[in-house]
């Protein structure tokens, strides 16, 4: 079974970490990062949102995890 790439027509150029909203499409339910497989982006792309996300983390715009 193939892994759908769901997210790969409305990629921002460049991901800044002010931009939450943007971010939070790319966590799932729980708070992780989702995986290249399931975001469709480029290496590249994706550790400049790994990075971004990160930032958001640290100060304290996005949660490091969700709780229930």
């Amino acid at each position: 079974m193939a892994l759908m790439k769901r997210f790969k027509k409305d990629t921002p150029a460049y991901f800044d970490y002010k931009d939450v909203k943007t971010l939070q499409r790319f966590i799932n339910v729980y708070g992780q990062i989702e995986p290249i497989a399931k975001t469709g982006l480029s290496a590249k792309q994706q550790r400049q949102l790994a990075v971004a996300i990160k930032r958001a983390r640290h100060l304290a715009l996005m949660p490091f995890v969700t709780s229930n």
